[in-house]
């Protein structure tokens, strides 16, 4: 591209010189050459003067004092010559002059000028004036040496403007090419700097574009195949535990197993649509309420097996006026989802869900009787991986995530005994509504 630029600035102007300076170079030659007519004519009217008085003076003729290069004839009224140099009849430029014209015409290798030789109105005489033509080419010459260095210079100039200029514009190109080439090759954090260039810089700012969206893409997919190991990981364990417990027990009636690890593989089933309206920053279900006596007992009857399975009990509470939240069921279902899956993985004894009002908020605790979790640094509710404990931070992370998208809040309330409270806006527009303790809000152990 760099040569093809540079070889096109070059032709430009050279056409551009040859067109200007071609034309010029003409005029200069007959200009040059008028000069010198001019010149050489006044030679001969000056030697017509000198001799008018008597033509045939031959030492009059012979003293007339002329430039080297020019030889001067003179000739009387019948066209002879009467001096020692020039062609004997004088040729068309002195037969001319003869008649009271002075006359001049190209000569061979001359210039050739004639005037009239006049005594008191009457022609007497001719003189012809004749000089060498590469006389007057000399300065022609010099003139086209220059105008030739010029046009020679203007070329270079042009040669390293088109250099220049390739540079400016190859370089941007260079540079998108080289982004394009990583950007294939995987790079999505490739950004290219603006050229100065608008119609580059606007496919730059396309390709940034491009990077920067593949890259949210990619970081969304792998957000999606970590939030989706993280949340499947609970029912598809509580799944291959029932189906495990019907092996053991072939005597047994299979339909109630059968029919509980239908009811997983639907929650396994919302779980993915969920996760992957989450994956491309869509909510499940548009905005709503959700109601809290299905949400809770939804909760107890997937928890409270699992939790007895360990010997620890499901405590759940709900405030009797306490409004239902503005926001979405499935949203909050995971979020819920997460901190008993927390309370139960890593915490002790009992598990407690109680539902309250918070003036304009709905707030729901989720804790349980362990130890407690520690959040000097701040970073509990970030993504991150423990490679000693083998366990990756992506559960409450993507809770938290899940409550701001729903305009709430997920927060640690409370270290040891660990307890989370989740914010979200109150549902006015009904006005409180009193809510009966879910079914069973207690699990006996097992």
């Amino acid at each position: 591209m760099r040569t093809r630029i540079i070889g096109l600035a070059v032709c430009a102007s050279a056409l551009a010189i040859g067109l200007f300076g071609v034309p010029l170079a003409v005029a200069v030659l007959q200009y040059a050459m008028q000069v010198e007519r001019g010149e050489l004519a006044q030679t001969a009217r000056a030697v017509a003067i000198r001799v008018a008085a008597d033509v045939y003076d031959e030492d009059e003729v012979a003293n007339v004092e002329v430039p080297r290069s020019v030889r001067v004839s003179v000739y009387d009224s019948d066209g002879d010559r009467l001096s020692a140099t020039g062609p004997p009849d004088g040729g068309p430029e002195v037969a001319r002059a003869l008649q009271g014209r002075a006359g001049s015409r190209m000569d061979g290798a001359d210039l050739v000028v004639a005037v009239p030789v006049t005594h008191e109105d009457d022609v007497i005489g001719a003189v012809r004036a004749a000089v060498p033509r590469s006389a007057a080419l000399q300065t022609v010459a010099l003139v086209w040496v220059a105008m030739a260095a010029l046009a020679a210079l203007a070329v270079g100039a042009a040669w390293l403007v088109g250099r220049r200029q390739a540079r400016r514009l190859a370089r941007p190109l260079e540079d998108l090419a080289v982004a394009a080439r990583r950007l294939g090759d995987g790079d999505f954090s490739v950004r290219t700097r603006p050229g100065g260039i608008a119609e580059i810089d606007s496919v730059g700012s396309a390709l940034n574009s491009t990077a920067g969206r593949l890259d949210a893409l990619l970081a969304r997919e792998r957000a999606f195949s970590a939030d989706a190991s993280h949340q499947l990981r609970t029912p598809l364990a509580g799944l291959r535990l029932r189906l495990e417990a019907a092996l053991e027990s072939p005597g047994r009636d299979l339909a109630p197993a059968i029919a509980a690890s239908l009811v997983d593989a639907d929650r396994l089933e919302s779980t993915i649509d969920e996760l992957l309206a989450l994956a491309r920053d869509q909510r499940a279900i548009p905005g709503g309420t959700v109601e809290l006596s299905a949400l809770l007992a939804a909760m107890s009857s997937e928890w409270s097996g699992r939790l007895a399975l360990q010997g620890r009990d499901l405590a759940l509470s709900v405030d009797p006026d306490t409004p239902d939240p503005c926001a979405s069921a499935a949203a909050v279902r995971q979020i819920l989802a997460v901190l008993v899956d927390n309370a139960t993985t890593h915490g002790e004894g009992t598990v407690t869900v109680a539902v309250r009002e918070a003036t304009d908020a709905v707030a729901i605790d989720v804790g349980d009787e362990g130890a407690g979790v520690h959040d000097a640094e701040g970073t509990l509710f970030d993504r991150r991986v423990d490679r000693e404990r083998g366990r990756h931070g992506i559960g409450l992370a993507l809770a938290r995530r899940l409550a701001e998208a729903e305009g709430g809040r997920l927060g640690l309330t409370r270290p040891s005994p660990p307890m989370f409270t989740l914010l979200l806006p109150a549902d006015r527009s009904a006005g409180p509504r009193a809510l009966p303790a879910p079914a069973g809000t207690r699990s006996p152990a097992g």
